[in-house]
């Protein structure tokens, strides 16, 4: 957004250089990206002064009258000039170009002017015309100024053009209330502590209310006030220098007088105007509202545009003049024939001109401001102070009292403010007079103040203050970051609550522990094929959401399983002759609830498929077995530090082939397994994938933060191996459970290192080769000790698990 320095100053009383006020608006929040001066005529005049020739005598060169003159400059001496002008005087006031100032003459090339001698007089400077100087184009002789202005002032603001500067701001969503000349004023005023100069409208009036124009607001949703008067008796011209030079210095364009003064409105005041024209209002009549989806309607570029339903149109009695915040249309716009408008001032809800603007792909300098939002008390103090530069420039009277539709006044925001907070926020005690005192600035009232806090009214034109937060921020960047000193030990602080567990940390530490181990994340659409959906149907938790306008066939629910977007994903790098495939997804599935509520569950899941490790000559090619993925995922567990699990066969086959169920408390964290082939078959995939799915929200409830170290102990861990034949349908889990039961203190390892079946044992038992692992941490165990501890143990799997111990 760009300011006028010297248009700044109009609104409030600077002392300060430009470039000190960049400084000044950049520590308030208002990043100042470049300053850049801006020049009527080039070179600025810069070094040409006001100068009075104290004596003048001619003399003749080659039957050519020149003159000596001396001329005071506002220098300790005055300076030898000689003139060739035949109007140069003694006692005249004059312009004078210096010694080292570069003058651009009209139509000619720069130069600059440097001390020499003429026909042996020493000359140091110029005594200047107009067209010398680039003001106009007369050479008939030098310029006689009638001014009391002291010698030695600069001819810039003799003739009114002092450099001006454009302050580019990088303004921020949130700072709408700065997008004008007068919101930028209103921070300078916080913080150098001086009173704004706001433009005066006591001499507006009404002189006739011959014209009224009659409105009606049908969406005060969408609009909540609306407001505007008649101006009859108006000229359409161009524009005064002043004003397009103004205009110029921001970017805008000027166009004619009365739509500059609109433009000159919007970036003095934020408030955007739009002026019609009165004739073309059909029926004295302004409707507010919306029109049918796909009324068709021309705006001013030309551009006839298929309206939305949600499209707020300021209309006549017949049709649409213009889309409300956003764009004029080419009926009703103001021409060189206008001789009375329909001024309008409004404040249009944020939400409704963003949707429109971005239906269309309109941006301009109003939906910019409405859609951001503006100060809803602004409108009526915006239209008088228009009309009465409209009268100005276009001469005409006000021909209607102001309409001005309001039936909901916008209240302030009230916001509790705790001094405690304020302080360990800020990191300093502030004195509670200078927080009022910076508050009061920035048009903050304070009320029901108690040594504990106060209440604080904030403008509603300040859309970004409605938190506590956001009224010590404002005390704080007014106050000065850099006047917050340094702790000797940093710190931060905040009001807001995080959670124990940070999902986003998290994720990312549990992506690189898998990307450590051979895997890559993948990113898939949440959009998906019916098919998928439906060949899973037994297992899903809900019914299907379907998109009302799809893309595609093929994107037209929502995912109810992150298992196909897998799939599609192995699918497209096998084709590509990648082999051996580890991925892994973060991502969420979507379901219809009963009663039509719509749920959203987080989920993680890992897909393997090839071979253990790539091919080598150091190893045998070996397949992935299903141990492998259950590695893996006993290493995102433990990652959580997830202590104890239940474990159980996988029920529902609807997915997996076989696999493995481990719930908490009841409640499943992660299934995994052997996708079932014709699964697989629907993605085009030939070789066995094997599949884990955790309920990642669940997991992220099961972190443990706590970590115990403990010594390694001093004492000698033994091993005793045991072969068990059992049923087919005891596992391993249920001899570990057992062991567990039946010995705690000594047991400290369980596992199998071999499985077998076949007819020796029977057509349905199954021998397992454990080790158990026994340990005291007080003492070495005595074999009295073992033999009674493995006694106890093969009692217990005979007794449990009828299990025949072989010896």
């Amino acid at each position: 957004m760009k300011i006028s320095y010297n248009w700044l100053k109009e609104l409030i009383d600077i002392q300060e250089s430009a470039e000190e006020v960049g400084k000044l608006l950049t520590a308030t929040g208002l990043e100042v990206e470049g300053i850049d001066p801006v020049q009527r005529v080039e070179g600025g005049l810069e070094g040409i002064v006001i100068g009075e020739v104290l004596t003048c005598e001619p003399f003749t060169v080659k039957e050519k009258t020149l003159h000596l003159t001396t001329v005071d400059i506002g220098a300790d001496v005055p300076s030898n000039i000689v003139c060739g002008a035949a109007n140069v005087a003694a006692g005249q006031k004059v312009v004078v170009a210096t010694v080292g100032a570069t003058i651009h003459p009209t139509g000619g090339e720069p130069f600059t002017i440097a001390k020499r001698k003429v026909y042996g007089h020493p000359s140091e400077g110029m005594i200047c015309a107009e067209d010398e100087i680039g003001l106009g184009t007369s050479h008939a002789g030098i310029m006689v100024l009638d001014t009391d202005l002291p010698n030695g002032t600069s001819a810039a603001e003799y003739f009114g053009l002092l450099p001006d500067y454009v302050i580019e701001i990088g303004l921020t969503p949130n700072r709408a209330d700065a997008a004008s000349h007068l919101g930028v004023a209103r921070d300078l005023k916080a913080v150098l502590n001086r009173e704004l100069k706001m433009p005066a409208v006591e001499n507006f009036t009404v002189s006739t209310t011959t014209s009224p124009i009659e409105v009606s607001v049908e969406n005060s949703e969408a609009c909540p006030r609306y407001a505007g008067l008649t101006i009859s008796g108006l000229t359409v011209t161009e524009s005064p220098d002043w004003l397009k030079e103004k205009l110029q210095a921001v970017g805008v364009r000027p166009i004619n007088n009365v739509v500059d003064i609109t433009n000159y409105i919007c970036h003095e005041l934020g408030q955007p105007l739009h002026a019609f024209d009165a004739a073309k209002i059909i029926g004295n009549k302004v409707i507010v509202k919306t029109l049918p989806a796909g009324t068709p309607f021309v705006t001013l570029d030309g551009v006839e545009r298929k309206l939305s339903d949600r499209d707020l149109m300021i209309c006549n009695a017949e049709e649409p003049m213009c889309i409300g915040g956003v764009f004029g249309g080419t009926k009703s716009g103001v021409s060189e024939q206008t001789t009375d408008i329909f001024l309008e001032a409004a404040y249009f809800s944020p939400a409704s001109i963003r949707k429109t603007g971005t239906f269309h792909g309109l941006k301009t300098d109003a939906s910019f401001r409405f859609e951001r939002g503006t100060d809803p008390n602004m409108p009526v103090y915006a239209l008088k102070r228009a009309a009465l530069l409209i009268q100005e420039v276009a001469g005409g009277q006000v021909s209607s009292e102001i309409v001005d539709i309001y039936p909901n006044p916008i209240p302030n925001h009230a916001v509790k403010v705790k001094y405690k907070n304020v302080d360990r926020l800020i990191g300093k005690v502030l004195d509670r007079a200078l927080i009022k005192q910076i508050l009061t600035s920035l048009d903050i009232e304070i009320q029901d103040e108690t040594p504990e806090g106060f209440l604080a009214s904030v403008a509603p034109y300040r859309v970004d203050v409605t938190r506590e937060a956001d009224v010590i921020e404002e005390i704080l960047r007014i106050y000065g970051f850099d006047n917050i000193e340094l702790s000797e030990n940093l710190a931060t602080d905040f009001l807001s609550g995080f959670p124990i567990v940070d999902p986003d940390k998290q994720k990312l530490r549990i992506a690189n522990l898998l990307a450590a181990n051979g895997f890559n994340e993948t990113m898939s659409n949440s959009l998906t094929k019916p098919m998928y959906n439906d060949a899973v149907r037994a297992s899903l938790p809900g019914e299907d959401v379907v998109m009302l306008n799809p893309l595609s066939e093929d994107l037209s629910v929502m995912r109810q399983t992150m298992l196909f977007s897998g799939l599609e994903s192995l699918a497209y790098n096998l084709n590509r002759r990648q082999r051996d495939l580890r991925i892994c997804e973060f991502g969420k599935t979507y379901h219809k609830m009963p009663e039509s509520k719509y749920k959203e569950l987080s989920h993680l899941v890992l897909l393997m498929a090839g071979h253990q490790r790539a091919e080598s000559w150091l190893a045998k090619d070996q397949k992935l077995a299903f141990h492998d993925l259950a590695g893996m995922v006993h290493l995102v567990l433990n990652a959580f530090r997830v202590a104890q699990v239940e474990k159980q066969e996988i029920q529902d086959k609807t997915i997996f082939e076989y696999g493995l169920s481990y719930t908490i408390k009841k409640k499943p964290v992660v299934s995994f397994g052997q996708v079932k082939a014709k699964l697989t078959k629907i993605a085009d995939i030939k070789q066995p994938v094997f599949y884990a799915d955790f309920d990642w929200a669940y997991l992220l409830k099961q972190y443990n933060d706590k970590v115990r170290f403990t010594e390694v102990s001093k004492f000698p861990e033994v091993r005793r191996d045991l072969s068990l034949v059992l049923d087919k349908a005891v596992t391993f889990e249920q001899i570990r459970q057992t062991a567990h039961k039946y010995e705690r203190e000594l047991l400290t390892n369980i596992n199998v290192f071999d499985v077998y079946e076949g007819e020796n044992i029977g057509a349905d038992k199954k021998s397992y080769s454990v080790s158990l692992t026994l340990q005291d941490e007080t003492q070495t165990l005595t074999d009295k000790v073992i033999d009674k501890t493995m006694q106890k143990l093969m009692m217990a799997f005979e007794k449990d698990l009828n299990a025949v111990i072989r010896k």
